[in-house]
Formats: C-alpha cells, sequence, structure tokens
C-alpha cells in the first residue's frame, strides 16, 4: 500500500509538472517573468532563485505550480513588460493552453512506448472464432474453435464488430458460412437474449484482429502514429463522457463511473500489479483527461483564462480583480465538487467491500 501510495503521488506530481512545464516554456518565450516553478504545493520546504525564477520543493509532495508575474493583479506588477497582463492576447492564449498541449503530447508518448513493447493490433479481414461460451446457442452448433466466419444470413462480414451488429439486433436464428481446416459449411445457429441489455448474442467470442510487431528501428514510429490516433480516440470518449456526467449533475446526481482522488488511486493500485506497460497506459489516458477537463470554459481552469482572453479579443477586457474574484470563487466550487466525489468514492470502497471489488464494480 506505501508502494501504491508513492507511485500514485508520483503519477500525479508528473501529470500537474508537465502541465505546469508548458506554461513555463511559453511564458519564458513571450518574455513574461517566471517569479516560481515549484514542485508540490506550499508550504515552501526548499527554494533556491537562479537568475529570476525561484525554483522550490514544498510540503505538499504531489504536482506543482508555475507563478507568473503581474498574473492576476495590475496593482502588483513591478515590469509592466515582463508581466503576464502586459502581453498581447496571442501570447497569453499561447501560455494559457500550453500546459493542455504538453499533457496530450506526455499522452501519446505514453501510448508510443507502450504500442513499441506489445506491438499493434490491426484488422486481417478475418472473423475467427476464438471461443464458445458454456451454455450458449453456438455450443452445440458444431461450431469449432479456430473456424473462420464467412458471412452472416448472407452478408459478408470482416471484422468481429460486422458479426455483433447482425447479431444483436435481431431474435430467432441465423445463417452462417463457415471456413473450418479450409472447408466451407453452412450452419444455422440460435441466439438468446440478455436480460439486461436486451441485446441477442449466439455465445461466440471472436477476433478479426493480430498483433503486428514493425521493424524495431521503427517501432517508435508506429507507436507515435497509433499514438495519436489512440489520443484522439480517448479525447472523443471522454469529451461525450463529459456530457452524461454534466447531465447527471444538473439533477443533482454524481454519474456512474465517474471518480476522484480514492477512486483514481483505487483504479491505479489494481493496474499497477498488472506491470508497468498498463501503468504507463493508464498515465497516457489520465493525461487526457486532465487536457479535457482543464480546457472546459471554467473559472480557475485554464479554459476559464482561454475564455476571458477571448471576450478581451471580442472588444472588453474584464477588470483583473473581477476575473480574479471569479476564478477564486470557481476554486472553491470545484474544491466542494471535488470533497463530494470524494466522499462519494470512499463510500463505494465501504460498500464494495475493499479495493478491488469496488475497481471491479467501475469496469462492469
Amino acid at each position: 500500500m506505501i508502494v501504491s501510495i508513492i507511485i500514485f503521488l508520483a503519477v500525479l506530481s508528473l501529470l500537474v509538472l508537465v502541465h505546469e512545464f508548458g506554461h513555463f516554456i511559453m511564458a519564458r518565450r513571450a518574455g513574461v517573468m517566471v517569479e516560481e516553478f515549484g514542485f508540490g504545493l506550499p508550504p515552501r520546504l526548499i527554494g533556491k532563485k537562479i537568475g529570476e525564477t525561484i525554483y522550490s520543493i514544498n510540503w505538499l509532495p504531489f504536482g506543482g505550480f508555475v507563478r507568473l508575474h503581474g498574473e492576476t493583479d495590475d496593482e502588483a506588477v513591478t515590469n509592466p513588460k515582463r508581466s503576464f497582463l502586459g502581453k498581447g492576447k496571442k501570447a497569453r492564449i499561447s501560455i494559457v493552453v500550453a500546459g493542455v498541449i504538453m499533457n496530450f503530447l506526455l499522452a501519446i508518448v505514453c501510448f508510443s512506448i507502450v504500442y513499441s513493447f506489445l506491438g499493434i493490433l490491426r484488422e486481417t479481414g478475418k472473423v475467427v472464432v476464438v471461443d464458445i461460451a458454456p451454455e450458449s446457442p453456438a455450443i452445440t452448433s458444431g461450431i469449432k474453435v479456430g473456424d473462420q466466419i464467412v458471412s452472416v444470413d448472407g452478408k459478408e462480414v470482416k471484422t468481429s464488430g460486422d458479426v455483433t451488429s447482425l447479431v444483436t439486433s435481431k431474435s430467432g436464428s441465423h445463417d452462417l458460412l463457415l471456413l473450418s481446416s479450409g472447408v466451407e459449411k453452412k450452419i444455422k445457429v440460435g441466439t438468446k437474449q440478455d436480460e439486461k441489455t436486451g441485446k441477442y448474442y449466439m455465445g461466440l467470442i471472436l477476433t478479426s484482429q493480430e498483433t503486428y510487431y514493425p521493424p524495431v528501428i521503427l517501432r517508435p514510429f508506429y507507436g507515435a502514429y497509433y499514438g495519436i490516433i489512440d489520443s484522439y480516440n480517448t479525447t472523443k470518449t471522454i469529451v461525450f463522457g463529459l456530457f452524461g456526467v454534466a447531465r447527471e449533475a444538473t439533477q443533482g446526481k454524481i454519474a456512474e463511473g465517474t471518480v476522484g482522488p480514492v477512486g483514481l488511486f483505487a483504479i491505479l493500485d489494481f493496474i499497477i500489479k498488472q506491470g508497468i506497460l498498463p501503468t504507463i497506459n493508464f498515465v497516457g489516458i489520465i493525461s487526457i483527461n486532465l487536457a479535457v477537463i482543464n480546457i472546459l470554459p471554467l473559472p480557475a481552469l485554464d479554459g476559464g483564462r482561454l475564455f476571458f482572453i477571448l471576450i478581451e479579443g471580442a472588444g472588453k477586457r474584464v477588470n483583473p480583480k473581477v476575473e480574479n474574484a471569479i476564478h477564486m470563487a470557481g476554486f472553491v466550487i470545484l474544491l466542494i465538487l471535488l470533497l463530494l466525489i470524494t466522499t462519494h468514492d470512499i463510500q463505494g470502497v465501504v460498500k464494495a467491500g475493499g479495493i478491488l471489488n469496488f475497481v471491479n464494480s467501475l469496469m462492469k
């Protein structure tokens, strides 16, 4: 448990520091004075000033922060030309979004590493039976493991998804054309209805993919390519998922599957036991989550700051004190929401009877 806690804090710190490093680099490039780059959260433990920036280690050992000169208040500015608020809109936008971009880049790196070692799944154009569920309609049909399904009800299939879409929506039996040991044969297989989902199934476990290992020297490039695709698909899933979370929130509920720090720790603790590559893959997923949530146009988040810059671009600059007050109010609301989700996580762990059962319930 101690090792898991250390890894959990290290993962959180990596995600936040990568994010803050994006702000740091773009601020330096834009000529904004970076007053402090801190590891962990205040109060400060130790700090050393190098050039104009204090590099600090703080008492709370997770995450990090970047403090820019003149970031929130014109009155505290001693060098207007080097202040964040004194820069043009394009420079400030680049600084604000740099953290989100860095989180996406981290995700791509993580997925690239995983693909480089585990290979790349690709469609073969052939649907093969890899297992048959016991007590299912297919168990007595004469289908064998290794058989290839060529067509369902006269329609050619090339992916396991093709078979699923043809079977799940229709009751009764289906005519299958198989290729078994190089010989074609036709059989009829019945279906059963799943009581929970209402969908129909035959009981066949299928695959239409194979693992491809590119030449070693090319694997990082293949990994990066598929890492970008994976990042895009994960982002799309998260964005659609957030609509569900928002819908539940308007009804005063916490959407099923939503987790906070406790739930995140439980999942990470479970994944760590699966090995280093699943852990790296999970870090990539969480990094994208952090990026997507951070770019939302909500006070206290990067998206909220971006929103105010865009308002300024439309011809009306909000008073920095007013904007800062809105961000502070948003921060308080986010803390309250985080507390509610954490309480929900703890109740889930207790109700499930332990972390493992809690994680299993989330993954159903």
